[in-house]
């Protein structure tokens, strides 16, 4: 992608509880295929490819699902499966991941990272987007993120004020904002602040350089692990985001603007916008027979389900389990999860 060595890391960890009763701790979001007929992580991975080879590609996740993911990826070398023994935070993690391509390909290597559960409606844009968070990350010896454009005021999302410019197409960040509420959010709207996607490029010398200066927290523990994950992912006290850790505190972040149809999917309301609708609004998965009913989602995993007059419903059928729910609380299941008995909520 660059002038440089450039390797891909893919953050494919936690359990997308918020897709339940479908994701569980063993089978969780990334896993599933939500947006076509294989799993999320599989199609992020094809869409990675002609970017980099699995020679140079990294899957980050939690140690219990590294099996999983090397079934989903038998393409990469086993070793590029690098299992977290405990959840630490996307600080730590990344930084696992840059000190070993540090290690392999040298401190000027170029590290590009995205998540496993993300909808891309426009391939072509997006693979142009990260080629340039690339070149930029080299020309700046900067940490550059990827903004998204706004279509609406999204309260669900954090944001990046864009800063002044540079000598390339990247700009510098002004502030990182987190979720706002809705006045905030529409006045950095149409200040044309961007949405934080969480797609990141830096050579990974930079960005271990900026942990060492701005996340004592993370840094310490990784001087001294050497090549033992268990040993740096259990002396990191608390999980950190590199927002929070890095990105919020560093002089050399820098920002460019993406527009390709970034979804991040994260409720099953979210499936409407990045599936196909039949003709009155309905997005169905499997054997689902709809007759006046509007705007509904529905999974059906084997048995049939049959809508019959009804609108904004999500309705999602698994191994003998049937959730029904509106559009509006589906965006939170975490509450109702709380309350059912563990031998319901944690399936196998």
């Amino acid at each position: 992608m660059s002038g440089v060595p450039t390797w891909v890391v893919v953050l494919a960890g936690g359990v997308g509880s918020r897709f339940w009763p479908l994701s569980t701790r063993e089978h969780p979001k990334q896993f599933l295929p939500l947006l076509s007929d294989q799993p999320m992580l599989r199609d992020t991975l094809d869409r990675l490819a002609p970017l980099a080879g699995a020679e140079c590609t990294l899957v980050l996740t939690n140690a219990e699902l590294a099996n999983g993911v090397r079934a989903i990826a038998p393409e990469l070398p086993p070793d590029h499966v690098l299992a977290e023994p405990r959840p630490a935070g996307t600080a730590a993690a990344l930084a696992w991941a840059a000190s070993r391509i540090a290690k392999t390909a040298g401190p000027d290597a170029i590290m590009v990272s995205v998540h496993a559960d993300w909808a891309i409606a426009d391939v072509p844009r997006f693979r142009d987007a990260l080629r340039l968070a690339a070149a930029e990350a080299a020309r700046t010896r900067g940490l550059v993120t990827v903004g998204i454009v706004p279509t609406h005021a999204d309260t669900g999302l954090g944001y990046i004020e864009v800063g002044d410019a540079t000598d390339g197409a990247a700009r510098r960040v002004a502030r990182f904002v987190e979720k706002p509420k809705r006045e905030r959010a529409e006045r950095l709207l149409a200040a044309g602040a961007l949405w934080n996607s969480g797609i990141f490029a830096w050579p990974v010398g930079v960005f271990l350089d900026e942990l060492r200066t701005h996340c004592a927290p993370v840094a310490e523990p990784l001087a001294g692990a050497g090549d033992d994950a268990a040993r740096f992912f259990g002396a990191v006290q608390e999980p950190i985001a590199v927002d929070v850790g890095v990105l919020e505190r560093s002089a050399r972040v820098f920002v460019l603007p993406g527009s390709f149809g970034w979804n991040d999917v994260g409720t099953w309301s979210a499936l409407r916008s990045v599936r196909a609708r039949d003709g009155e609004g309905n997005v169905a998965h499997g054997r689902v027979h709809l007759r006046d009913s509007w705007d509904n989602v529905v999974y059906a995993a084997g048995s049939h389900v049959v809508l019959y007059g009804v609108r904004g419903l999500v309705v999602v059928e698994h191994d003998g389990v049937v959730l029904v729910t509106t559009e509006e609380q589906a965006r939170n299941l975490k509450p109702l999860l709380e309350q059912l008995p563990s031998s319901l909520r944690d399936r196998r």
